[in-house]
C-alpha cells in the first residue's frame, strides 16, 4: 500500500505542475498586449463595462421576439475526460438536441484524462469539463489565482469492469491474489477505487498504472496482465471478441463514490451563471429521458458518438450501467459524497490532512438544486 501512496503523491505533484504550467503559458502570452492596452482601458472603463455587460446579457439570457421566447446561442468549449458509454446522459443530451434547445453550441474535445481536462479549464482553452471531481481538490488546495468547482454530479459510482484473461465461474476477489491487473494512472478515480478494493480485501495484487487509457485494451490483447479494468464499450468489445471474460463490476463492489462531474472555473461560473444553468438543464432533461426508456432506445440515440461500435454491444453496455444505477437522479454532489471523496484522497496521501478543501470552495450546488425543482 505504501508504494501506491508514494506513486500517487508523485503523480499529483506532476499534475499540479502540468496544470499550472499550461495556465501560466496562457497568462504570459497575454501579458504584453494587456499592458499596452492598460492606459486606454482606464480612460474607457465606464463605456467598456457597459458594453461588456450588454454582450454577456445577450449571450446568457433569453429574449422575446414577437411574443415568442428565443434563447440566444452561446458556444461552450467542452472537454470530456473519455469517450465512454459511462457518460451516456451527456450524449443523449446531444443526440436529442437538448443542448440546442438551451441555446448551447458545443465545441467538444476528448482530453483522455481528468488532469488534462482540468488543465484546459485553468489555461482557458475549455469552459466546461467532464472530469473526476478529485481534480477540484487537487487544484483548489494550491495557491493559484484560478479555482474550479463541481456544478453537476453525473455518475454516482465507478463505471469500470474487471475482465479476466481466462474464463471462470463464480469470480471471487480473492482470485486476484498473485495476479496482475492492467489499471489506470495514479491519482485517478478508477485507480483509487481499485487500490481501495485491493486493500480492503487484503489482496497481494500488482496493478500496472503506467499504460495510457487508449492503449490498455491493446496491451491486454498482446498478452500483458491477467486482468484488465476498463469502461464500456471497451469491456463489451473485448468480451465479444473472445479476448476477455467478465469477472466483476467495480462499481457494485465499491458502492457509492462521487466519480464523474461537470466542472468550470469559479470565474466562468460567476460571469456566466445562465449558461451553467442551461447546461445543467440539458443534461438533467437527458437523465430523466434515460430513466423512461429502454437500453435499446438509449443505444440508438448515442450510437452516432460511438461510430464502429455494434448496436447490440452498445445496448449491452447501456444495460450494464443501468443495472448498477450509475446515473443519479439527484445531480447535486452532497456534503456526504464530498467527504467520501476527500477522505479517500487523504487516505492515499494525495492530499494532506491540513490541505483539505472546504465543500463550498470545491462545489457549487445551486444549479443542480435548481433543476430538481
Amino acid at each position: 500500500m505504501n508504494s501506491f501512496k508514494k506513486f500517487n503523491k508523485l503523480f499529483v505533484v506532476c499534475f499540479i505542475v502540468f496544470a499550472v504550467f499550461l495556465a501560466g503559458c496562457n497568462s504570459n502570452s497575454q501579458d504584453s498586449s494587456a499592458n499596452e492596452a492598460a492606459a486606454a482601458q482606464d480612460e474607457e472603463t465606464d463605456q467598456s463595462s457597459s458594453s461588456a455587460n450588454e454582450e454577456t446579457a445577450d449571450q446568457s439570457s433569453t429574449t422575446t421576439n414577437e411574443g415568442k421566447e428565443v434563447v440566444e446561442e452561446v458556444t461552450v468549449r467542452y472537454s470530456e475526460v473519455l469517450r465512454s458509454i459511462f457518460y451516456a446522459p451527456s450524449y443523449v443530451a446531444m443526440g436529442l438536441g437538448y443542448f440546442e434547445e438551451e441555446g448551447i453550441i458545443l465545441d467538444m474535445v476528448t482530453s483522455q484524462g481528468s488532469d488534462k481536462g482540468a488543465a484546459a479549464i485553468l489555461s482557458d482553452t475549455a469552459d466546461v469539463a467532464l472530469v473526476g471531481p478529485e481534480t477540484t481538490i487537487f487544484v483548489n488546495k494550491e495557491e493559484g489565482s484560478k479555482k474550479v468547482k463541481v456544478f453537476y454530479q453525473l455518475t454516482r459510482t465507478d463505471g469500470s469492469f474487471l475482465l479476466s484473461r481466462d474464463e471462470m465461474d463464480n469470480f471471487d476477489w480473492s482470485q486476484l491474489n498473485g495476479k496482475t491487473v492492467l489499471g489506470w494512472r495514479p491519482g485517478s478515480a478508477p485507480q483509487m477505487v481499485m487500490a481501495t478494493l485491493i486493500e480492503e480485501k487484503g489482496l497481494d495484487t500488482e496493478v500496472v498504472t503506467n499504460i495510457g487509457a487508449p492503449a490498455l485494451a491493446g496491451a491486454f490483447q498482446n498478452g500483458q496482465g491477467d486482468y484488465i479494468q476498463v469502461f464500456e464499450p471497451v469491456a463489451s468489445q473485448l468480451i465479444s471478441s473472445g479476448n476477455a471474460y467478465y469477472a466483476a463490476s467495480v462499481g457494485e463492489a465499491i458502492g457509492e463514490f462521487p466519480y464523474t462531474s461537470f466542472i468550470a472555473s469559479d470565474e466562468y461560473i460567476a460571469e456566466n451563471p445562465n449558461v451553467i444553468q442551461r447546461w445543467t438543464n440539458a443534461v438533467y432533461k437527458a437523465r430523466l429521458w434515460v430513466e423512461e426508456h429502454y437500453p435499446e432506445e438509449v443505444a440508438e440515440v448515442i450510437a452516432p458518438y460511438f461510430e464502429g461500435t455494434d448496436k447490440e454491444l452498445l445496448t449491452m453496455s447501456v444495460e450494464r450501467y443501468m443495472n448498477q444505477d450509475t446515473w443519479p437522479l439527484n445531480p447535486v454532489m452532497t456534503t456526504d459524497q464530498y467527504e467520501i471523496l476527500e477522505n479517500t484522497l487523504v487516505e492515499f496521501d494525495l492530499v494532506g490532512e491540513d490541505e483539505r478543501v472546504p465543500y463550498e470552495e470545491a462545489v457549487e450546488p445551486a444549479f443542480a438544486e435548481e433543476v430538481k425543482e
